[in-house]
């Protein structure tokens, strides 16, 4: 049973993408416990190979699991504390969405 969210929540776009990573070129940030922005999900999504994803946030119920191309992406809740590492050979990247943004009398806001 996984202790994260299970899916984007609705009215969300990808504003970023970072990437395609390697075990060799995954930034060093990745592997150790890091968190997004107030508002940014995240979506780790592996291209071939494995990595282990791994919640450590005291917020959350300690999980960990291995993404592959098979199975779904990791979800990256906002400020939750997290990171991953490679398992053997890995190419993956990490896809970052917030609220839809809208133009309203001249300026951004977020819906």
């Amino acid at each position: 049973m996984t202790a994260t969210a299970a899916s984007l929540p609705e009215g969300l776009e990808c504003y970023k993408r970072t990437d395609t990573f390697t075990e060799e070129t995954v930034p060093k940030g990745l592997l150790n416990d890091h968190s997004t922005k107030a508002g940014v999900w995240g979506l780790i999504k592996v291209e071939s190979g494995r990595l282990s994803y791994r919640v450590t946030d005291a917020r959350r119920e300690p999980f960990e699991t291995v993404l592959t191309p098979e199975g779904g992406p990791g979800i990256v809740e906002p400020t939750i504390l997290h990171h991953v590492a490679p398992i053997g050979l890995v190419r993956f990247h990490v896809e970052f969405y917030r609220a839809h943004r809208q133009e309203v009398g001249g300026s951004a806001t977020t819906v």
